[in-house]
């Protein structure tokens, strides 16, 4: 594990992402916001940084984010969609 938590990862709301670099490597969630409503566009972590965990703290930071500003969340990117399938605890923050 690389030890990365959603408390390492920085929401940069000028360019609609949360992000973080480990090992030198910039690894991203991007997100279009829209009427309250933020949808999960990308999640990119380069390979050779991969299988750390890395999505899921910066999936978790976001939704962490929408929940704080009463945003629903849409997710478009297949990650997010399969961390809500894992995290049930957090479908409630799915855009109807």
């Amino acid at each position: 594990m690389s030890g990365i938590t959603a408390q390492d990862v920085q929401h940069s709301p000028a360019q609609s992402r949360f992000d973080v670099t480990v090992d030198g490597q910039l690894c991203v969630l991007e997100y279009l916001l829209q009427d309250k409503v933020m949808t999960i566009t990308h999640t990119g972590v380069p390979d050779a940084v991969g299988g750390r965990g890395i999505a899921g703290a910066l999936t978790r930071k976001a939704l962490d984010t929408a929940r704080a500003q009463g945003w629903k969340v849409r997710p478009a990117c297949s990650y997010a969609a399969a961390y809500f399938q894992r995290h049930g605890e957090d479908r409630d923050l799915l855009a109807s």
